[in-house]
Order: C-alpha cells, then sequence, then structure tokens
C-alpha cells in the first residue's frame, strides 16, 4: 500500500511539471499594440519553435524545467531575447512586444500626398507606389541627371523615346501613351501640353524626398490629364538639421552632372535652395554618324523659402528655372563641322520656369485650410535644316481647399481653377496650332474607416472646360485588411483629356506638317477603368527570410482616342474614328529578403489594342510583356552593390513591322562613408544597341527618316562620381 501511494504521488508531481511547462504568449506590434501574425518563437535551448495565430496568440508546451533562452522574431521587427526559468504558473500569458526595425519604421512614416489624404502608404485605399528613400538614392546613382532611370525600372511603366538624336523620351503606364499620364510636383499640375517635351529630362532626383505613382484613372483628384495615372514628385523641407548635399558625376560618354541642394529650417522660417549644371557630350557608339547622345547644356535653379508665422500657419514661396541648349543629329555638324554632306541637326531650346505659392492654416487639431497658386512659362524652340517650330504657354493652377480628420472620417473638399495658352510663332505659312484653354472644378474626398481592417476612399470631381463641356469624374477604393499577412485594394474611376496636338506621334516628327484641331468637330477623350490587387507578406525559416508579393489586374478604356492620321497632301491631322482604345493586364511584384540582401522581381503584363470601326490592331510601341529584377546587397552605412536586368518582349511598330525583343542590365556598386560616399554604375553593360539588331533611320544622312525608336540607342555606359553630406 506505501508503494503505491509512493507511486501515485510521483505521478501527480510528473503530470504537474509538465503543465506547468507549457508556455503562452501573445505577440504584439510594440508602438500600435495590434497582434502579429506569424511572429516566430524559438526555445533556443531546446530547439523548439512555434508561430503566432491570426490574433498573435501561441502556446508552446514540453518545455523543459529550468533556466530556457527565449528568441521572438518577425521580419520587419527587432529580434528580441527573454531568459524564463520553468516550470511558470501555468496560468500565465505574457504579453510580449516586438519594435518595428529602423528601416521599417522609416518606410511606416512614409505618408502619402498624392491622394490629397494625410495616411500612410499602408493605410490608405488607393493603390500608390511610392519610390523613397534608400532606393530614391540608389536610382539616382545610375541616373543623376533627370528621372527617366527612376520610372523607367519601376513594374508597368516604360519610358519612351520620341527622338533618336535629341534624346527626348516620354512615360508610358501600363501601355498607354504619356499624353494620358498627369505629372505634377507638390500638387501643383506643372508638366503637360507643350511643357510636357523633354520634361522627364529636366528633372533631377537630387531634391526629391520621394515619388508617387498612381496607376489608373485619377483625374478626379487634380483634373484631366490623369487617364493612365498621376506622378507626384515630392520636395525635400527644410529640417531644424541642416541638409547640405553636392554630387559629381561624370560618364564614359563625356557626360557631366554637377548638382547641389542646401536647406534648413530655423525659428520662423525655412529655405530649400536647388542648383545644377548638367552637360551632354555628342555620342556615337554605332559609328553611324548619329548621336545617340546629343550635345547638351542645362542649368537649374529651385529655391523657396518657407515662413512659420506660427504653429498653424505656414507660408511657402518658390521659384523652378531651368534653361537648356540642345542639339543632336549629324556628329560632325554637332562638333561644329558642317558641310554640305554633314547639315542635318535637331536643335532645341527650351526656358522652364514656374512659381509657387502655398499657405496652410490649421484651424484646431483636426482641421486645415489650403491654399495654392503657380504660374508657369515654358518657352521651346525645335530647329532642322530648314524648318523652325516654336511657341511659348503660359499657365496657371489656383487651388482652395478644406480638410478635416476625423477619429472615422477624413473629408477634403475644394474648388481649382486652371488656364492654358499656347501661343505659336508665326515661321511659316502653316496654319497656327494655338489654343486657350481655362478649366474650373469643384471637387470632394471622403475617406471612411468602416472598421479597424477595411476603409473606403470615395470622390467626385466637377469640371467645366471652356472648349469641351462638363465632365463628372467619379471614384471610388476601398482596402480590406484581412489578416496581418493579407490585404487587398479595390478601385476605379472616371477620367478625360482636353485634346491638343502635343503628342508622341506629333513630337517625333516634330509637328511638322500637323494641322491644327478642329476644335468644332473633336471631342474630349473620355475614360473608365479599375484595377484589383492583393498583397501578402509573411516570414520564412525562423524569420530569416521576408517575403512578400504584390498581385495587380487593371483595365482602362478610353472612348474617342485622339489619332494623327495622314491628310491631303503631306499634312497630318487628328481624328477620332469611330472605337477605342483598351490596355488591359497585370502586375507582379516580389520581394525576397535575406541578411543582407534584397531580391525584387517583377513582371508586367499590358495587353494594348486600338479598336476601329470593328477592326482591332495591336497597339505600337508596347511590350506585351516585361521583367524587372534588381538583386540588392547593403551593408548599412557601409556598402550598395546592385545587379539588375530587364527583359522587353517584341513590340509593334508603326511601319507595321515588328521590333525585336532585347535584354538590357547593369551593376552599380556605392561605398559609404560619414560625410561621403563613392559610386560607380555599369549601365546596359550587354551593350544593347537597337543599332545593332535594326536600323533606326532610311534615306540620306543629310535628310534621315527615323524609323521607330524602342530599344536602347546609346549602349554600354559608366557612369561614376561622388557625393558629399556636409
Amino acid at each position: 500500500m506505501k508503494k503505491l501511494f509512493v507511486l501515485v504521488v510521483m505521478l501527480w508531481i510528473t503530470s504537474v511539471a509538465f503543465a506547468q511547462n507549457t508556455y503562452k504568449a501573445v505577440i504584439k506590434n510594440a508602438q500600435t499594440n495590434q497582434p502579429l501574425a506569424g511572429a516566430t518563437i524559438k526555445v533556443t535551448t531546446a530547439n523548439i519553435t512555434a508561430k503566432s495565430d491570426d490574433s498573435g496568440s501561441l502556446s508552446i508546451s514540453n518545455i523543459p524545467s529550468g533556466s530556457q533562452i527565449i528568441q521572438y522574431s518577425y521580419i520587419g521587427y527587432q529580434t528580441k531575447m527573454d531568459t524564463l526559468t520553468f516550470p511558470l504558473n501555468q496560468d500565465t500569458v505574457l504579453i510580449v512586444s516586438l519594435e518595428p526595425n529602423e528601416e521599417d519604421e522609416h518606410l511606416e512614416e512614409v505618408v502619402i500626398t498624392a491622394t490629397r489624404s494625410s495616411r500612410t502608404i499602408d493605410n490608405i485605399p488607393t493603390r500608390v507606389e511610392v519610390i523613397a528613400g534608400e532606393e530614391l538614392d540608389e536610382k539616382g546613382n545610375m541616373k543623376p541627371g533627370d528621372i527617366r532611370m527612376l520610372l523607367a525600372e519601376s513594374t508597368g511603366i516604360q519610358t519612351q523615346q520620341t527622338s533618336a538624336t535629341s534624346g527626348n523620351s516620354a512615360i508610358r503606364i501600363q501601355g498607354l501613351d504619356g499624353k494620358y499620364t498627369q505629372v505634377i510636383r507638390d500638387g501643383f499640375p506643372l508638366y503637360s501640353g507643350f511643357s510636357g517635351g523633354l520634361g522627364l529630362l529636366q528633372i533631377a532626383p537630387l531634391d526629391l524626398q520621394q515619388v508617387e505613382v498612381i496607376k489608373g484613372s485619377s483625374s478626379t483628384l487634380y483634373g484631366g490629364g490623369a487617364i493612365a495615372g498621376l506622378v507626384n514628385l515630392v520636395s525635400k523641407k527644410p529640417t531644424e538639421e541642416r541638409q547640405l548635399n553636392f554630387l559629381l558625376n561624370g560618364t564614359s560618354a563625356l557626360g557631366l552632372d554637377a548638382s547641389s541642394f542646401y536647406a534648413q529650417k530655423f525659428d520662423k522660417f525655412g529655405i530649400t535652395v536647388y542648383g545644377a549644371y548638367n552637360k551632354g557630350t555628342a555620342y556615337d557608339p554605332a559609328d553611324i554618324g548619329l548621336t545617340a547622345i546629343p550635345k547638351f547644356d542645362r542649368f537649374t535653379l529651385n529655391p523657396k523659402l518657407y515662413f512659420y508665422f506660427n504653429d498653424a500657419t505656414t507660408l511657402s514661396a518658390g521659384i523652378n528655372a531651368t534653361t537648356e541648349k540642345r542639339i543632336g543629329g549629324d556628329v560632325e555638324y554637332v562638333k561644329g563641322n558642317g558641310s554640305a554632306s554633314h547639315s542635318y541637326f535637331e536643335e532645341n531650346k527650351t526656358g522652364r520656369y514656374s512659381s509657387q505659392l502655398e499657405l496652410d492654416n490649421k484651424i484646431g487639431e483636426n482641421q486645415k485650410l489650403t491654399l495654392r497658386n503657380s504660374v508657369s512659362y515654358y518657352d521651346r524652340s525645335i530647329g532642322l535644316p530648314n524648318y523652325l517650330f516654336s511657341g511659348t504657354q503660359v499657365s496657371t493652377y489656383s487651388e482652395a481647399n478644406y480638410s478635416r480628420n476625423g477619429e472615422k472620417s477624413e473629408w477634403v473638399l475644394g474648388v481649382n481653377f486652371l488656364s492654358d495658352s499656347f501661343k505659336e510663332d508665326q515661321n511659316s505659312a502653316t496654319a497656327l496650332r494655338s489654343y486657350n484653354y481655362n478649366t474650373i472644378g469643384a471637387f470632394a474626398q471622403n475617406t471612411w474607416n468602416l472598421s479597424e481592417k477595411f476603409s473606403i476612399e470615395s470622390g467626385i470631381r466637377g469640371d467645366y472646360h471652356n472648349e469641351y463641356g462638363f465632365f463628372f469624374l467619379p471614384r471610388i477604393s476601398g482596402l480590406w485588411k484581412i489578416n496581418e499577412h493579407f490585404s487587398t485594394r479595390l478601385g476605379g474611376g472616371l477620367g478625360y483629356k482636353a485634346p491638343t496636338v502635343f503628342t508622341e506621334d506629333a513630337e517625333r516628327i516634330q509637328f511638322r506638317n500637323v494641322l491644327p484641331l478642329d476644335v468644332a468637330n473633336t471631342k474630349a477623350e473620355r475614360s473608365y477603368g479599375s484595377n484589383y490587387d492583393v498583397n501578402y507578406h509573411t516570414s520564412l525559416f525562423d524569420g530569416n527570410v521576408g517575403f512578400s508579393i504584390n498581385q495587380m489586374f487593371f483595365y482602362t478604356r478610353i472612348n474617342n482616342p485622339l489619332l494623327l492620321t495622314a491628310a491631303t497632301g503631306s499634312n497630318l491631322a487628328y481624328l477620332q474614328p469611330k472605337g477605342n482604345l483598351d490596355t488591359k493586364g497585370m502586375e507582379t511584384n516580389a520581394k525576397i529578403t535575406y541578411s543582407d540582401f534584397k531580391l525584387f522581381i517583377g513582371y508586367t503584363l499590358a495587353d494594348v489594342n486600338q479598336h476601329t470601326r470593328g477592326a482591332s490592331t495591336t497597339y505600337p510601341l508596347v511590350s506585351k510583356h516585361r521583367l524587372n529584377n534588381v538583386l540588392m546587397y547593403e551593408v548599412e552605412d557601409e556598402w550598395k552593390i546592385g545587379l539588375e536586368a530587364y527583359y522587353f518582349s517584341k513590340q509593334q511598330l508603326n511601319d507595321g513591322a515588328t521590333g525585336k525583343s532585347y535584354w538590357t542590365a547593369g551593376l552599380m556598386a556605392e561605398k559609404l562613408w560619414e560625410r561621403f560616399s563613392l559610386f560607380i554604375n555599369f549601365e546596359n553593360f550587354t551593350d544593347t544597341r537597337q543599332t545593332k539588331f535594326d536600323t533606326i533611320y532610311t534615306g540620306s544622312i543629310t535628310s534621315p527618316v527615323f524609323k521607330d525608336i524602342y530599344a536602347p540607342v546609346d549602349g554600354f555606359v559608366i557612369n561614376g562620381g561622388i557625393k558629399l553630406r556636409l
């Protein structure tokens, strides 16, 4: 009987010990107190692991008695270690808070301004892509003089070169022409119509804080012109800590970029100043006698002042000024050795000047009144042998908006007035293509948090255009945070574009023989579109590998598309044949992180078709399939090394031919110190050039007729330089 009693006691002690060695915890974000699903806990001394569920809870059994080391990890958060002595009280459920690591904490603080709201990127229903911070800095190393590379390396965006010898390029989002994309700066529409010419070549990244891209119809936000999407360039602002940056870059094609940026906030005022000089030298890697890179000299000065009258009122006033002389064509002519056999040239002279004035006044804790005004002047001349096209564009933008940010709902209400006047110089007997447009609009936008997981952003706009009448533009987007890993967005809206002669088709021929618009018989282009995307992110292999993927599907249809077609004689006219233009497809973006490595993979499917009188044709100069691959190795504050490869599928050309598919590849490296860094970039080291597998012109070199440019023409170019942070 005594032995039986001892056995029962021992069994009871064993069972109690087993129950006590079960560990229960809830894992949360230390800043938001939200549960973290999928966080990994490892008992390192016993090699036992578990993951938290959707509520952040977990339970681990069979933990040996004694002192045990517990490791908590989650992708994007700082790993935490703790030492616990088992057995614990069996009723204890520990709350474990993990801190976001510095990099992800910075990303969470990215506030989107393009949608007029004041939300972080993770909490906004409208799908927005942001290029900021280190990514913006890295892309700036590749082409410090302009933003072509910065945009072209994003999934779903393609930069299309419109001139073989001057390098002029336009942006295509989801396969649609650049005229359907609205480019704004700090909320001011500045680059459209005539001023859109050479725009991508004259915007440098050094003074940009971030670049925001909204794909799909966005006309409700800032008015007409954003059928394919919206690009918002956000300038750096002064901070109490002085910012003084210098960049000096040189290229193997004998190019030079020298720029500087200064910003500082004082007690009652602040200042930012950006200045740059960019130089290009005539460059002909194919040895065909024509410039792949033109000769150019560009000067830029952007000063801006901030006045902080009190904690509630801020006034900012700035000027952007750019002048440039650019000449391409016959290399000998460009070098000053022109003759009867070396006489072809394309010369662009531009002057771009704009002012921005903004007054912000906070009314209480959650209300704000904003007044904006900008005036832009753009002067450009295009000269060729026996031909000159020139003119000036004066445009203004004025806006007043009121915003109110409540606990559940955020409102933005406003009115705006936009004027756009183009005056062509009389250089020949050709009819002038001048115009004078005025648009007045009113808009309302609401962002509503139905719950912690679901929010809706909706908006309406009414625009009245003096030539093309009234437009009603609704849009709506929804965000559903399914759990810690999954979220999804669905959005769509209407858009419109007021016709002008300034399109890529006309730019390719320098507007020669393009007739004025017949406004009385021309309608505005109208569109509707939508996109749907799913996001997933998680950690793998005990939190050592981070994985995220975004899958988006899109569709946009444009009614009454304006097409440049042959008219009488050698003239060209804009007509609107019965039909439509549509683009449909998908974008896939995946990111894998491990230790100091990051791998980005992007795929774009863009199926763009022109439907005219019952017939359907493939839209020219669109890569239906495109791949983006970037591998980054980064040791914080020490090294950045990036390898990239891009694939473009075959493109339909305007002459009925089909261009070849091709790959390009690049390698970038940067060594960082506390106050300066050295960088080098091997751009297109595969030396992919259209001149290797296709011709770029027909006829003689004194009177060339250029074909579509669908692949690089400058080939392998090395650039490198130094960046100073004083």
